[in-house]
């Protein structure tokens, strides 16, 4: 029974949109930017495609006000055009296909109708014509100035219910435009990638009669059987360095946090509490933060490895889970409301763990699973809403959030 009550806890935890921008406080008037488009070759169609990505990209930068018209121009046309001369940039870029097949693009920013920066971009197919929008996204922002968005550029990988008990691991570009299916057949949850470089990852199979830990190298296709456990087994992270895992475990009927060696393949338990500790996440090399039941409710604790002492971080709200950290600060989800005969509202929140700041990142509906970017500079997470998932985006510094919807099935749980 405490192993079911487990799973369910931390299932609760991964599963809670719509597809607009939701703006969670206006910030001070940024400048304008229009986008020309200079007569590709390609079928409108495709032309308005790669449009829509880019618009997607510059909104998400936050740094622009977007116009969001398709207009045309020619590429070396001196001037702009007449509905963007009061535009205080302007960015015209072609897109075509060279003599080898290889998509091609190349942009111009334009700054009061002065060319500042110009770049070209190749890729070997126009399937991946939205890794050259991130990109281009992300040298504007580079040229702005503005603090790195290299977290553009990564992959995301997640689990998607297609239906009961069965499951497909995708990993997609953050807009979830571009998506691979990895891993299909049977029940697989809980993705995690095993390195910066995201050429392995771990995720948890639910097919045999133990929960077993596994991991994928993408570059040769390997998957190695690395753990497995009575009752559980989910990494929930993965050190800086590689070399060390949090995961969740239940080898005696209680599901505690443990840490594994990678090295020697060895591991240890670090919480041992009769009750629940799950979704283990690493705050330093000494310390990490975790949910537990201990209050009869769940809510986030932290604890130095090796050590006793637990030390609760929130003392607001009675369902506080789902929780990712970056170094003093930590994002959770909390329950807002409780109602037994409507869908409650669950909004993420982000804390210090060395004040009392806390501050609430989103306004409405369910929101969860929250991982921050390498950087910080970010928040991936997981909205669910009449029966539709959408990935969504938070940027801190920046007080915004944008959603992209995923086209069928739930997301169960991601990384990046």
């Amino acid at each position: 029974m405490k192993i079911l009550l487990a799973w369910l806890f931390i299932v609760s935890l991964s599963f809670g949109g719509d597809a607009t921008i939701e703006v969670i406080k206006k910030v001070e008037s940024s400048p304008s930017l229009a986008v020309e488009e200079s007569y590709s070759s390609y079928d409108d169609t495709f032309k308005l495609r790669f449009f829509k990505s880019l618009i997607a990209d510059l909104n998400v930068l936050s740094i622009f006000n977007v116009d969001r018209h398709y207009r045309q121009s020619e590429y070396d046309a001196s001037d702009v055009l007449v509905e963007n001369k009061d535009m205080k940039y302007v960015l015209r870029y072609n897109i075509f296909e060279d003599d080898n097949g290889f998509f091609n693009a190349k942009m111009k920013l334009l700054h009061n109708s002065v060319e500042v920066m110009n770049k070209n971009y190749k890729i070997k197919k126009n399937d991946f014509y939205m890794f050259i929008s991130h990109a281009m996204a992300y040298d504007i922002n580079e040229f702005m100035g503005e603090p790195s968005v290299a977290w553009m550029k990564r992959k995301v990988i997640f689990s998607r219910i297609i239906a009961p008990m069965k499951s497909e691991l995708v990993i997609s570009d953050y807009t979830l435009t571009y998506q691979h299916i990895v891993v299909t057949g049977g029940f697989n949850v809980f993705p995690k990638w095993a390195n910066k470089e995201q050429t392995q990852f771990y995720y948890t199979s639910l097919d045999g009669a133990k929960p077993v830990l596994k991991k994928v190298d993408i570059k040769t296709g390997s998957v190695k059987s690395i753990l497995q456990s009575d009752g559980m087994m989910i990494c929930s992270d993965v050190s800086d360095d590689s070399s060390k895992l949090l995961l969740t475990m239940a080898p005696s009927g209680q599901a505690d946090i443990y840490l594994y060696d990678v090295n020697t393949e060895k591991h240890s338990r670090v919480t041992k509490y009769s009750g629940i500790d799950v979704s283990g996440q690493f705050v330093n090399d000494e310390n990490i933060v975790f949910i537990s039941n201990r209050l009869g409710y769940p809510n986030l604790f932290k604890t130095k490895i090796g050590s006793d002492e637990v030390e609760q971080l929130i003392y607001y709200g009675k369902s506080n889970a789902a929780c990712s950290a970056h170094n003093e600060y930590v994002v959770y989800k909390a329950r807002e409301s409780s109602n037994a005969f409507s869908n409650n509202t669950f909004n993420l929140h982000l804390i210090s763990t060395k004040t009392d700041f806390i501050r609430r990142l989103t306004a409405t509906g369910v929101n969860e699973f929250p991982r921050f970017s390498k950087d910080g500079d970010a928040i991936l997470f997981i909205k669910n809403y009449k029966a539709q998932s959408s990935i969504g985006i938070i940027r801190l510094n920046h007080n915004k959030n944008y959603l992209f919807p995923l086209k069928y099935g739930k997301v169960q749980a991601m990384d990046w």
